[in-house]
């Protein structure tokens, strides 16, 4: 409904506007449903727009930080057929850079990055699409200039098959199913908000109406997302 919706955008806001003022550390999210958040007036695609626009973020990017997997999404929840216009150089090199700043951050001071092709076979020499050798590959070979540890572009298939977390730090995917569904696998996992001036957390999952009153529902990932945040923000406030 669209008073759901609204419900929630205020919740949100309102734990924006704590950690902007540094009254809280960090925030974690519950899942919201888009078309009730849209019924409401707020046609954004989901909470990683949201948060961008609320914390007047250029760009923001999503991580699910699995087992032992973490996976960056260059674009987000967006129709297959709207990706392939959202490929440039620029937005997959601010997201390398992004990755590389919230790894040294909070994991390694010299991480390891693998950016992943948008097209099967990484283009095959271009037969395929040209997305990797006219944007992936110049993105990676800038930030690889400004002394960040990316390489790449690999086709998702063979990359994830190598078991990629073995390598790497993380691995930037181009868009939401390439990344999702080797993370999932990999167990649960917290997702992440990168690019923005506060720290946010929440669960891998949506809001699963299907589920409810059926007493199905668990609390786990929202357990580990908390947990997430508390560990986090420690680590952010140690540099302080």
């Amino acid at each position: 409904s669209s008073q759901a919706g609204q419900a929630s955008y205020e919740a949100i806001k309102t734990a924006v506007d704590l950690a902007l003022k540094d009254e809280v550390s960090a925030i974690t999210t519950a899942p919201i449903n888009k078309k009730s958040l849209h019924l409401a007036g707020h046609p954004f695609p989901g909470h990683t727009e949201l948060l961008a626009h609320l914390t007047n973020s250029k760009q923001a990017a999503l991580m699910m930080a699995g087992n032992s997997l973490r996976v960056v999404l260059a674009t987000t929840h967006v129709p297959l057929e709207q990706v392939k216009p959202l490929i440039t150089e620029e937005r997959v090199l601010n997201t390398i850079r992004m990755t590389h700043e919230w790894l040294t951050r909070h994991v390694t001071d010299v991480p390891s990055i693998a950016v992943t092709g948008l097209n099967p076979h990484c283009g095959d020499g271009g037969i395929f699409g040209q997305e990797e050798t006219e944007f992936i590959l110049p993105a990676i070979k800038t930030a690889q200039q400004e002394g960040i540890q990316a390489s790449g572009p690999y086709p998702a298939d063979a990359l994830f098959q190598r078991a990629a977390s073995e390598k790497y730090d993380a691995v930037i995917c181009m868009y939401h199913d390439q990344g999702m569904i080797p993370v999932k696998m990999n167990g649960m996992s917290v997702n992440i908000t990168m690019g923005l001036p506060i720290l946010r957390t929440s669960v891998d999952h949506g809001t699963a109406y299907d589920i409810v009153g059926r007493n199905k529902a668990s609390a786990e990932n929202l357990k580990l997302a908390l947990k997430t945040a508390s560990r986090l923000s420690q680590s952010t406030l140690s540099l302080q």
